[in-house]
């Protein structure tokens, strides 16, 4: 059942037939009250534009306690960082543009889902249980190397068009790419999480998505550098609990270096996609990492290598490469100048151009082994690092 509180009958005269059927309308907060106690079904109430914010957010600040299920949206003429901040603060699920009616399906669609779970309806797929979400970090030891690109274009192909539940991660916080890459506006994103505390749970990190594509919601890293220093490993860890129990796939973009919330993205990853180029400065530093990875206790069979750029002609083979990393190439996309077009642009190049040679490499690497491998998840870095002298054992 779906509730839409607005005492502007322009803008509810406006909002409820785009809605749908079955859409109760009312500019009396005891109505709210009266239709939440008489129903039985997943619960939504909307509170529109011409609402005071302060009445959506008591509203919603009771009805975390009283009612878990019930889903608030606020619906807004403008968005401001500071309203979303409280409302996300309150309980509020998600805070829209009411001129968007496709953002605001989507978001009651995501609401109701939540409701379902948290009403006892768990995720299933034939009528069984889905497992928590996979996690895929992809990192490399240097920049410059293709990196953003390969995990935004996975994510992408992970979702097959709606197929699966993919969110992307961007967890390059000082200078995050994924945003601009995928043209996404930066209007909230992982940094509206740390006021949250220990309240990080399923329903915060859902509102602070943005949707790019059927199946592929993006958390973008914070938009100043100020931001980013206060988002540290522990938070990492809970945002990505809560997004394993919604999602098919996690894809956690990384910086080239070994961050807290990287090694926390580590820490809970099934693969890790550690992507080269055949340059020998950036083979040193991969080289290194992957020691340090091997000294955490992360060993090498969850390990895919990626030679980007793999056919340049440099001086290196593939097989000088993997001499230099002591271990096999999983997957080498190609070079081409498709790539960046496609970047600035802002559209992945598996969408862009579906049949490049590029595109079909990262879809392999994708489909054919990324959700094929099955391969069990070592000891976290936490465990490791825990204990005494935490290298190898």
């Amino acid at each position: 059942m779906t509730i839409l509180f607005e005492p502007d009958r322009r803008w509810s005269g406006h909002l409820a037939p785009q809605l749908g059927p079955g859409v109760l309308t009312t500019s009396r907060l005891e109505d709210v009250e009266r239709l939440l106690a008489d129903q039985h079904a997943e619960p939504l109430v909307l509170f529109g534009p011409g609402t005071d914010a302060g009445l959506a957010l008591e509203f919603a600040a009771r009805q975390r306690v009283a009612r878990p299920a019930v889903g608030v949206l606020l619906l807004r003429e403008r968005l401001d960082v500071e309203t979303m901040g409280h409302a996300l603060r309150a309980g509020v699920r998600d805070v829209v543009d009411a001129r968007d009616i496709v953002a605001v399906r989507t978001a009651c669609a995501r609401a109701m889902e939540v409701s379902r779970h948290l009403l006892g309806a768990a995720p299933t797929v034939g009528g069984q249980p889905t497992a928590p979400a996979r996690v895929v970090t992809v990192f490399s030891a240097k920049g410059g190397v293709g990196k953003s690109t390969l995990a935004t274009n996975l994510a992408v192909s992970l979702a097959e068009g709606g197929k699966r539940k993919v969110c992307l991660v961007d967890l390059d916080l000082a200078f995050g790419d994924v945003g601009i890459m995928l043209q996404l506006a930066p209007e909230r994103g992982i940094a509206d999480a740390v006021a949250a505390g220990d309240r990080v749970d399923a329903t915060l990190v859902r509102a602070l998505l943005t949707t790019y594509a059927p199946g592929v919601e993006v958390l973008l890293a914070p938009v100043g550098p100020s931001d980013a220093e206060r988002i540290g490993r522990d938070l990492v860890a809970k945002v990505l609990a809560a997004v394993r129990t919604f999602a098919d796939y996690v894809v956690v973009d990384t910086p080239a270096a070994f961050t807290d919330p990287v090694l926390a993205a580590f820490d809970v990853s099934d693969v890790h996609v550690l992507v080269a180029t055949p340059d020998v400065p950036v083979l040193k530093n991969l080289r290194v990492a992957m020691d340090t990875l091997d000294l955490l206790g992360l060993r090498g069979e969850n390990r895919l290598v990626v030679l980007n750029r793999g056919d340049a002609r440099v001086g290196l083979t593939a097989a000088d490469v993997e001499r230099v990393l002591k271990t096999p190439i999983t997957a080498q996309v190609p070079s081409s100048r498709d790539v960046p077009v496609s970047i600035n642009r802002g559209v992945p190049i598996v969408v862009d151009k579906p049949n490049h040679p590029v595109s079909a490499a990262i879809r392999d690497l994708a489909l054919g082994r990324i959700a094929r491998q099955t391969t069990p998840r070592a000891r976290g870095l936490r465990d490791r690092l825990g204990r005494p002298g935490g290298g190898k054992s």
